[in-house]
């Protein structure tokens, strides 16, 4: 049966994929105690496809980099509900690290991680109000848009 985070989540169209496995030598996750750490997430949708690929500010738009940057955040929930079972095992949401694939000078990743902060506020109410960091790089694995990151303290 699903807990309210996932009724919240299904209310807004979204179901959790299958998580990825990882794709080289690290693990999706680790937790020691109450603290979880999520490895970087890329931005695929379901089925398995990139929502975005190339870079923000050469092709990229902002609003396709938040539609990425919402897919990586679906992707962190895919794993945590892998891990613990039950999205309502989220106590806080610590902190989110976005690495957004980026056109030099490109200044507007805060706008793009937004899609991964929202639907954290979304789904978690005042629990999924975080701190975070927003890089732009040059390149990220398979040319996605977007990898998001997160830490959560969780039961």
């Amino acid at each position: 049966m699903a807990g309210t985070v996932e009724k919240k989540l299904a209310d807004l169209g979204i179901t959790l994929p299958t998580p990825a496995p990882a794709i080289a030598n690290y693990v999706p996750f680790v937790r020691t105690q109450n603290f979880m750490v999520v490895s970087g997430q890329l931005c695929f949708d379901a089925a398995g496809k990139l929502v975005a690929q190339g870079q923000l500010g050469a092709g990229v738009s902002i609003e396709d980099g938040q539609k990425a940057a919402r897919a990586c955040a679906i992707n962190l929930l895919s794993q945590i509900k892998a891990a613990l079972g039950d999205l309502d095992k989220v106590v806080r949401v610590v902190r989110l690290g976005g690495f957004i694939n980026a056109a030099s000078g490109f200044p507007d990743g805060p706008k793009v991680m937004n899609g991964a902060s929202d639907l954290m506020v979304t789904a978690f109410g005042d629990k999924g109000r975080h701190a975070r960091t927003t890089v732009g790089v040059s390149a990220l694995p398979m040319n996605a848009a977007v990898e998001v990151e997160g830490s959560f303290e969780v039961a």
